[in-house]
């Protein structure tokens, strides 16, 4: 199969990353916003309109008000664009969360053109260019005598909130505001979030692979008003990210492929 299971997991789970933080916690965080000034007035003048104070997000709120805002945003649609290595790779994807189920197709040359992924029940359905058109390998992740399965199954691993969290809070090492700005014709705060990546690896119990940064600094955009996640980039060792999401919390239906699109290797 010229389609590359390492490669697949790498770029899966880059989307799940971003859409795991809405089952993340039910904790509710307070976010300081500061203290609005309160107005004084005189008996010949009207009092005036002070604008409350605009709070962004440091360090210690980052995470907590993230959490907090996709807190019933049970769903998401995905774009993405990755270079690596001189090649791109494209990704489209809708996601849920409750129930856990996703959809993607990629496109690239480390697919071989143009593949398939359904996650329904914990169970992975691969379309690839080398299976007949519109097929599907029924891969079981807990079938140990699988290698594909054993390569994807830790993608499913990605998709515990409770392990996907535990890692940003070890490596969070710090969140900082850059600027407010406007996208899709959404107002958005971007952040430069820095990211240990040993210890945050080590707290999803793997290690440094050799050539990756110490630190790892992701640009993302939240929504000013709702602080979700709209946008995130990074750059390292030769390989950029861009993903945009939308439709946060809308109906979505994602269905495993009929007995009749199943085939065997």
């Amino acid at each position: 199969m010229r389609f590359s299971s390492r490669v697949a997991t790498t770029v899966v789970t880059l989307p799940l990353m971003l859409g795991l933080a809405a089952c993340g916690s039910d904790k509710t965080a307070t976010v300081n916003a500061g203290t609005t000034p309160t107005p004084v007035s005189t008996p010949s003048q009207a009092p005036k309109r002070v604008a409350p104070a605009v709070a962004h997000l440091n360090t210690a709120s980052f995470l907590p008000a993230m959490k907090k805002s996709m807190v019933g945003k049970d769903s998401v649609r995905t774009t993405m664009k990755m270079v690596a290595g001189g090649q791109t790779m494209t990704v489209t994807g809708q996601q849920t969360m409750n129930p856990v189920a996703m959809q993607l197709e990629m496109n690239g040359a480390a697919f071989g053109g143009k593949a398939k992924m359904i996650v329904v029940k914990n169970m992975l359905y691969m379309s690839t260019p080398d299976l007949p058109a519109g097929k599907y390998l029924k891969i079981d992740p807990k079938d140990s005598s699988d290698p594909m399965a054993a390569s994807l199954g830790g993608m499913l691993q990605e998709m515990d909130p409770s392990k996907t969290f535990e890692s940003f809070d070890s490596g969070l090492k710090a969140a900082k505001f850059v600027k407010t700005e406007t996208l899709d014709g959404r107002k958005v705060d971007r952040y430069a979030v820095t990211v240990d990546m040993a210890a945050a690896l080590k707290a999803k119990g793997q290690k440094m692979v050799a050539g990756m940064p110490k630190t790892l600094v992701y640009t993302v955009w939240m929504g000013s008003a709702d602080h979700l996640m709209y946008k995130i980039f990074f750059k390292m060792a030769g390989i950029s990210m861009t993903m945009n999401a939308s439709d946060w919390g809308k109906p979505i239906t994602i269905k495993a492929p009929p007995a009749s699109k199943i085939v065997s290797r």
